[in-house]
């Protein structure tokens, strides 16, 4: 990569730092015309940027409620687990 297209990815990531690197690359595709496949890694590891965002599971309103409803029930051991330690 060149100079100028190391500087357009590092922009590119620090302007929205929760995109995966499949959505950098297609951004950096069809806005620059730069076409990184395999190297983007490779380059993002070297630049600092060590682990891309990746796509979050969609939770349901109803694995919400369940979520909320074991958080309630187990709240009473974690804060025992914390005294005892």
């Amino acid at each position: 990569m060149t100079e100028r297209s190391q500087h357009m990815l590092k922009r590119t990531v620090h302007r929205s730092h929760q995109m995966s690197a499949e959505s950098i690359a297609k951004d950096l595709q069809t806005s620059c015309g730069l076409h990184i496949s395999t190297t983007l890694y490779g380059e993002l590891h070297g630049m600092g940027f060590h682990r891309a965002a990746a796509s979050k599971p969609y939770i349901t309103k109803c694995n919400t409620k369940h979520r909320m409803s074991w958080c309630k029930k187990a709240r009473h051991h974690w804060s025992n687990s914390r005294l005892t330690m």
